[in-house]
């Protein structure tokens, strides 16, 4: 069977799988991959909506999916799917569990777990797969059920499933050889202490199988988009990733692009809901981006940012050689345990603006601000992205000194560097004691400096006129990012959420709103100083 179009172009890594007539070979000459999916067609059952009791009929996308993580020949130990809402995921997860309890995949005295964010979506794994158990006239006597400890036990191989939450006060379940994440695309950032913690728990097996299966996050930043795009680029054998979504920046009304990111329109998937949920977005703009994330399966947002994350993606060309450009910065200066953030930005004689960014933070309490702030600031680090600085807050002799070296490191002499009156008295005085000067001119967090300079920044952008560098920590600070205006359309930023940092754009503004101004009235250099001094002549 040839797969249909939509099926094809949502396969991004592992093996394509060949769609035979699995339903009537005998069962000897099925693989692994086409026996779970005869298991789920001839003993599970509907457990709830217009089709209960009904025997499961699989879709060909699930069927696809099935039978690449299954019949990878290379043993699958990582398996994503990626779908739009109301697309059976919930199910496509109860029964695989199934499969794995008292199916095909039953392995003796194995434990797995299914995990979600909250105690409501880990219960509805757990009800969708008893209520089919017990539904089944084939498989209701094979299982023993346990509401209030939410596990389901295969009683013909002694196997164990329970359902886990991140909230419970008790989310581990012993040593899982499957575990499976619900709605993955709800944590926030790269990291989650209870998906580390299930994950660590099945490094006691040899071949652990971890499914990830979810709506896409809002931002490349967070966990499950980090998870996909690796498997996108690096292609590991070892792992197989199906995401369906519409293309970037399609029409909400497009009908075609409602059937990529929902395999199941018209089949399982009401087409006269989305059809209303897309007129809606089409005419209520404020519903527009959480109807591209949850029913477009975009990475979208659910609230408005400064630059939609496409317009930014496109801008993150290579940084050209700064030292034969005119460079203006911004400094963002932080308190002892934020991120201070430097910008440089390199006008070509094009007029494209190149950036590039330096950022510091202490290094002491690095890793419980990665959890706070939900970024990989340890990774970055050692990328050379971050700069963490060998101390327990902000050593602004040490910063100076950074900035110092890499401008002469890499020829590059300053125009301009644009500063906000905050803490640059401090600045002022490490620079002094260090014998550095740098051309500082006086820059507002107002909306009276920053609006022109964010509307020269939007210029930039949408004009396809900035080169970024695709600079990940830059790159979550943009996503971060909202502008507010006052009553007279200025605008400035302002963060998303309150461990949302903005720090990086920020500077960004200020290096592009200095750049802009006709009469910069920046403070003289010592140099400068010296050299006037030197030419007076004293009677």
């Amino acid at each position: 069977m040839e797969l249909p179009e939509h099926v094809r172009r949502a396969i991004y890594s592992g093996p394509i799988p060949v769609i035979r007539d699995w339903r009537s070979l005998p069962v000897r000459e099925l693989t692994m991959g086409e026996k779970v999916c005869r298991f789920i067609s001839d003993f599970c059952v509907v457990p709830e909506g217009s089709l209960v009791g009904k025997t499961v009929t699989l879709d060909v996308f699930q069927v696809a999916f099935i039978l690449a993580v299954y019949d990878n020949p290379h043993d699958t130990s990582l398996a994503i799917f990626s779908v739009a809402r109301k697309n059976a995921k919930t199910a496509l997860i109860a029964f695989l569990m199934l499969a794995h309890i008292v199916g095909p995949l039953a392995k003796q005295n194995s434990r797995l777990n299914s995990g979600a964010m909250s105690r409501q979506q880990a219960a509805e794994v757990y009800n969708y797969a008893a209520k089919s158990a017990q539904l089944s006239p084939r498989l209701r006597d094979l299982v023993h059920c346990t509401p209030s400890s939410k596990t389901i036990l295969g009683l013909p191989m002694n196997v164990e499933y329970r359902a886990l939450s991140a909230d419970a006060s008790t989310n581990i379940g012993g040593s899982p050889a499957v575990a499976c994440m619900d709605e993955l695309g709800q944590v926030r950032g790269a990291t989650s202490d209870f998906v580390d913690a299930i994950t660590t728990a099945q490094a006691a097996h040899d071949s652990p199988l971890m499914f990830y299966i979810s709506t896409q996050a809002p931002t490349d930043a967070d966990m499950l988009s980090i998870a996909i795009d690796d498997a996108m680029l690096n292609k590991p054998l070892r792992t197989v990733c199906h995401v369906y979504t519409a293309d970037a920046d399609c029409d909400v009304l497009d009908e075609q692009q409602w059937k990529n990111a929902n395999p199941a329109l018209g089949i399982f998937r009401s087409e006269r809901d989305m059809r209303d949920q897309a007129m809606k977005a089409d005419r209520m703009p404020s519903f527009e981006n959480t109807y591209r994330n949850l029913l477009l399966n975009q990475r979208v947002a659910s609230f408005a940012t400064f630059i939609a994350p496409s317009e930014w993606r496109k801008c993150n060309g290579t940084v050209g050689d700064l030292s034969g450009m005119r460079v203006y910065g911004g400094l963002d200066l932080s308190s002892h345990l934020d991120l201070t953030a430097l910008a440089l930005l390199g006008i070509d004689d094009d007029g494209v603006g190149h950036v590039r960014m330096m950022f510091w933070t202490p290094e002491r309490g690095l890793h419980e601000r990665e959890k706070t702030d939900k970024a990989p600031y340890t990774l970055w680090q050692k990328q050379g992205i971050l700069n963490a600085v060998p101390s327990a807050n902000i050593d602004y002799d040490y910063v100076a000194q950074q900035i110092e070296m890499g401008l002469m490191d890499s020829g590059i002499k300053l125009e301009a560097l644009a500063f906000d009156r905050w803490r640059i008295d401090l600045f002022n005085r490490a620079c002094a004691d260090n014998g550095i000067s740098f051309p500082l001119v006086e820059f507002g967090q107002g909306f009276k400096d920053m609006g022109p300079a964010l509307d020269k920044v939007e210029e930039y952008i949408l004009n396809g006129n900035l080169r970024h560098g695709d600079n990940p920590l830059l790159n979550m600070c943009a996503i971060n990012s909202v502008a507010v205006a006052d009553p007279a359309g200025n605008r400035k930023l302002e963060k998303r959420k309150s461990t949302g940092r903005i720090d990086g754009m920020v500077a960004l503004a200020m290096a592009v709103g200095v750049s802009c101004k006709e009469d910069v009235k920046r403070l003289p250099t010592s140099e400068e100083i010296d050299g006037f001094l030197d030419s007076m002549e004293f009677i």
